[in-house]
């Protein structure tokens, strides 16, 4: 696979992640459908960038479906699916307000892991119908788990669930869809530019940089979108989990 030949679905796609992703496959010839909640950002990027956009609720089997059959439409086909979607919270197991809220843990775990395996599956189903390359691949998914699946912090237990659950899928996903050619790849990122931290107080993101081994600074949106991009095109590179942490190790 060639970025320059590849039609993909990207969810979370109107900012952070997503969106660096979507712009650094425009850039290098791909086609691209945004998914994502957010009309008024993802219409707006779509515009500027000469995509599609669909509003999206991952956790909806009716919308994911509406959504896949309107890229393919759109594109022609699809042969990636990229999913950036998620949330983040911060609720301890047991807090000085009592037991760890269960709708706030099933929210979580229903948009980060079942909205990644919901897009993933039904993507998947198209992507079985593609015409094999000569290696016999006929697509590629991503997913975005994060370092708190390794070495989540307190009050992470949500979101270090979430993250870990769509770690252990990778290998087990990637073995399901072998035999229709498709190979199923997990990006963990450290702790990124996106617009849940550059809201934070300069001297916050200035702590959080500090902790970071090498370089000392937030990853940059653009470095998952070229990640993502190489892992398409590197069709060896199937079943695992890669790091873009700068090798921080969170305490």
């Amino acid at each position: 696979m060639q970025l320059s030949t590849t039609c993909a679905v990207i969810t979370g796609g109107a900012s952070g992640l997503g969106e660096a992703t979507a712009r650094h496959f425009t850039k290098n010839g791909a086609k691209v459908t945004l998914l994502d909640r957010d009309a008024t950002k993802g219409e707006a990027l779509a515009k500027e960038l000469g995509q599609t956009f669909v509003e999206t609720d991952v956790t909806s089997e009716d919308s994911v479906a509406n959504a896949i059959a309107t890229a393919k439409s759109a594109m022609g086909g699809i042969n990636a699916a990229i999913n950036c979607a998620g949330i983040g919270t911060a609720e301890k197991t047991l807090g000085r307000d009592g037991p760890h809220n269960l709708d706030h843990y099933k929210r979580i775990l229903d948009i980060n892991l079942m909205g990644s395996f919901n897009v993933a599956r039904l993507a998947a189903a198209e992507m079985a119908k593609n015409d094999p390359e000569s290696d016999g691949a006929r697509g590629v998914i991503i997913n975005t788990a994060s370092i708190a699946a390794f070495d989540g912090q307190k009050g992470q237990v949500g979101y270090a669930s979430s993250k870990g659950g769509i770690v252990g899928m990778t290998l087990p996903m990637s073995r399901d869809l072998a035999r229709d050619g498709i190979r199923v790849m997990t990006i963990a990122p450290g702790i990124f530019a996106t617009p849940m931290l550059t809201g934070l107080p300069q001297e916050v993101q200035d702590s959080l940089a500090a902790d970071v081994t090498c370089p000392q600074r937030l990853g940059d949106p653009n470095e998952y979108g070229r990640l993502a991009g190489f892992i398409v095109e590197c069709g060896y590179l199937n079943g695992t989990v890669i790091r873009i942490d700068g090798a921080l190790r969170m305490q």
